[in-house]
């Protein structure tokens, strides 16, 4: 579904933020992008997207170099939810946001079909039509973007740091959501996120960078368990995994506090 063949990208006057990156996302992974700030992680996502082009190498989704396509083309078959959600909506009632982005990419389908449409997204989400985005919290404000996004049904989303300035509750509402897009409809996520708690609950595959590069690419949970790997990417792994690790041999293996607990009684306690 994604592909990165030696992608390099230069931003005027600030030099490579990019460099020789390298990559395959197969179709319905569930991929997390870790690294610092200035990593390169938003630059990737948005050479995903094609909002930007490679200088060098190449960029191709559902076997199409982004290349030779306008972002307008691509908007059908990849979603971005912004980090911040007042960046995206731009419409004065909830049903014309979800319409907007079906109306500009589904015409086809009919004026009816498409209201038809946005009915249905209105009452999976619990939205009123009516009601004015931004009259709603930061939480639901995000849930209106991401309703107007999958309203479309891309093949592939994008995620950048879709949890900031959300509560539990309001995080919870919108990964569970994403989760069943990515279980049911087989929709391909890409997600750039510094909560490490909701990497380990919702990633299965981790693309860690620094310095524009890929330092390594595998399961999330072997990822995490990597100390040297995290103190290069300047990430600390869940409490959970942090915690096992520093219990040394035995303990490595547990990433939530049930396995931990089994370990330990297994074990007849904690060593001092």
């Amino acid at each position: 579904m994604i592909r990165l063949d030696h992608v390099s990208f230069n931003y005027p006057a600030q030099g490579a933020t990019v460099r020789d990156l390298s990559f395959h996302i197969e179709k319905g992974e569930f991929v997390a992008v870790l690294g610092a700030n200035g990593a390169g992680k938003t630059t990737t996502m948005k050479l995903i997207d094609g909002l930007i082009k490679p200088t060098e190498g190449k960029v191709v989704i559902g076997g199409k170099d982004t290349a030779a396509a306008r972002v307008s083309e691509r908007a059908r078959q990849v979603g971005f939810l912004f980090q911040n959600p007042d960046r995206q909506i731009c419409k004065n009632t909830v049903r014309d946001e979800i319409l907007f982005g079906l109306c500009s990419v589904r015409k086809e389908d009919g004026e009816d079909t498409l209201r038809k449409r946005a009915d249905e997204v209105l009452s999976d989400f619990g939205f009123s039509g009516d009601e004015e985005p931004f009259s709603l919290s930061r939480g639901q404000r995000q849930r209106v973007a991401l309703a107007s996004i999958l309203a479309v049904e891309p093949d592939v989303l994008l995620l950048d740091e879709p949890t900031t300035g959300l509560d539990y509750r309001e995080c919870c509402h919108i990964m569970d959501r994403v989760a069943r897009m990515n279980r049911e409809k087989g929709v391909t996520v890409v997600m750039v996120c510094h909560d490490m708690e909701v990497v380990l609950d919702y990633a299965r595959r981790a693309l860690v960078m620094a310095n524009g590069q890929l330092l390594a690419d595998g399961p999330v949970r072997t990822v995490f368990r990597d100390a040297e790997l995290a103190e290069k990417a300047s990430i600390l792994p869940p409490q959970m995994i942090g915690l096992s690790l520093r219990l040394g041999a035995g303990f490595e293996a547990a990433d939530t506090a049930e396995a931990l607990t089994e370990i330990i009684v297994s074990k007849g306690g904690i060593p001092v």
